[in-house]
């Protein structure tokens, strides 16, 4: 593999966090994977125009499609997919939840929706990282998918003023009261940060630890917005993050779910409501 660009160090700061507790030749792994996903990213969320946003995706993607081994990114992302046997479908999954931001407005009307976004730009991230880490149990790949999804949703409870700024509206319209749909996205963030949780033990030991880590550091953002009193407060905020030394005490308290693990009884995965909605759409069982 060539250089990484590591996107990872400069945009993932929770990530990065994280990261310091992962092995070497493993994290230039997750800076490969990170480095394509910012790309797609950055070429979305560009000041330009939506028709020239649009062209640079379809050019990026067709670049992808016939590994175009002069784009470094393209190169060591082929790279880990044929060395981690990772599927193209979860990168086309990538691109389309890319794709789906690329409108003059956008719009999340049910839980169906909601929760195909999420798999389609997070889902898919935590899927392609537990293959990274060399997860094979299908229950445990099913779970990685969740805590992907657990995460993008803690994002879309944190953006909403961001997201309304480009015209997304990501909240499903549950009731009249903002603030209320955003404590609503938290409680669905939290069951698939439940239900992840299990499957972090199918992680290598060397690499259980981080993901711990990033699971608890990313659960704490949702904790701090729901200590807002309301939509007023949760604005005057700002982006709600957490701060290095909450961080430190999240890493310490991870400790205490390492421990868990080792006594954790392994339970059969149900198949949520949440996750037959996906499978209507996206049949994620090729995928896994």
């Amino acid at each position: 593999m060539m250089k990484s660009k590591n996107y990872l160090s400069i945009y993932a700061k929770s990530f990065n966090w994280s990261g310091f507790f992962l092995p070497k030749k493993i994290y230039f792994r997750c800076s490969v994977l990170y480095d394509f996903c910012r790309t797609i990213d950055n070429i979305a969320d560009q000041n330009v125009d939506l028709e020239i946003k649009k062209s640079e995706l379809e050019e990026f993607k067709k670049k992808f499609e016939q590994r175009n081994k002069n784009d470094s990114v393209i190169k060591n992302m082929w790279d880990l997919m044929d060395e981690k046997n990772i599927s193209k479908k979860i990168v086309d999954d990538l691109f389309d939840g890319a794709k789906s931001d690329l409108k003059n407005e956008v719009k999340i009307k049910s839980e169906k929706e909601l929760l195909v976004y999420s798999y389609r730009v997070a889902g898919t991230v935590g899927l392609m990282m537990a293959k990274i880490f060399g997860v094979q149990k299908r229950e445990s790949l099913q779970r990685a998918i969740d805590l992907g999804i657990a995460m993008q949703l803690t994002n879309i409870a944190r953006d909403v003023v961001e997201d309304q700024k480009k015209n997304r509206i990501y909240l499903i319209n549950e009731s009249h009261d903002t603030f209320l749909n955003i404590k609503n996205t938290i409680s669905k963030a939290n069951t698939f940060y439940d239900n992840s949780f299990e499957g972090i033990k199918d992680i290598p030991l060397s690499c259980r630890f981080s993901i711990i880590v990033a699971r608890r550091v990313y659960r704490h953002i949702g904790k701090k917005i729901l200590k807002k009193k309301d939509i007023i407060d949760y604005e005057k905020a700002g982006k709600i993050y957490v701060t290095n030394f909450g961080k430190i005490i999240q890493t310490i308290l991870s400790l205490v779910d390492l421990i868990k693990l080792f006594f954790i009884r392994p339970g059969e995965y149900k198949k949520k409501m949440e996750y037959n909605l996906i499978s209507e759409e996206i049949s994620l069982n090729e995928r896994i």
